[in-house]
């Protein structure tokens, strides 16, 4: 069974969303995602910076299985990127809700977080329930 936390918010894509402030949140992979997608070998995430829109590929995480996009569940500007990801790429395996996470936006607008889903709304999504 995959672990779900409940104060995060989650997309059907398998990311997950930490609300850090009014304006700026934390995205990653799920335990879901990271436990199909198997040992994860590259993270390639965009730059600080940039302008991201929701629903749109943001990069990719690829495994020993596949190569797999990580879709964005929020529109705004990427104010972080997790660079530890890039020569310790297993943290999205071994501590995808902690050292595995790969961004931080600046969200754009107040409605930026309508839409994802609750814990227990994911867990039945899964299967978890």
């Amino acid at each position: 069974m995959s672990e779900v936390q409940a104060n995060l918010l989650y997309t059907k894509e398998h990311e997950w969303v930490e609300k850090l402030s009014e304006t700026v949140v934390r995205v990653g992979i799920t335990d879901f995602a990271q436990d199909q997608l198997g040992d994860i070998v590259f993270v390639e995430l965009p730059k600080v910076g940039t302008t991201i829109t929701a629903n749109e590929s943001i990069g990719s995480v690829e495994s020993v299985k596949t190569v797999s996009d990580i879709f964005s569940p929020v529109s705004g500007k990427v104010t972080a990127v997790n660079s530890t990801l890039e020569g310790s790429p297993e943290l999205v395996n071994s501590a995808s809700f902690a050292e595995g996470w790969m961004v931080e936006v600046e969200v754009s607008g107040a409605d930026a977080l309508e839409g994802l889903l609750t814990a227990d709304e994911y867990a039945s999504y899964i299967g978890n329930d």
